[in-house]
């Protein structure tokens, strides 16, 4: 038996096929528009968390360092010198060393372009 249809009709769509070819070309662009959408939104949303994170654990990791390094100072300056009490030495050594700290990186700032 010849068929009188041409040899491309056959790869067409059935009736039957239809219905799941619908569901996956929706499938597909909704999957996309997601991606493109919630992808950005998520990776914002995840460096302000990571970001908000690190700020909280670089600040208490200064504090930290601050309290120890007036501890040790406190310790180990000489009493000749700072006399008995000298924690305001402590003190004072550790707000010069931050001082000078922000006085470098305040000088390698650059203007704001206009």
């Amino acid at each position: 038996m010849v068929s009188d249809r041409p040899p491309a009709a056959k790869d067409h769509i059935t009736v039957d096929d239809w219905p799941a070819q619908a569901a996956d070309t929706i499938e597909r662009v909704v999957g996309s528009v997601r991606d493109k959408t919630t992808g950005p939104a998520i990776t914002a949303a995840r460096a302000v968390v990571y970001g908000t994170f690190a700020l909280f654990v670089g600040l208490m990791v200064a504090v930290l360092f601050s309290v120890v390094l007036v501890r040790i100072l406190d310790v180990y300056l000489p009493s000749a010198v700072f006399g008995d009490e000298h924690v305001w030495a402590a003190h004072g050594l550790v707000g010069l060393l931050f001082t000078i700290a922000g006085a470098f990186l305040w000088s390698k700032r650059t203007a704001r372009p206009d």
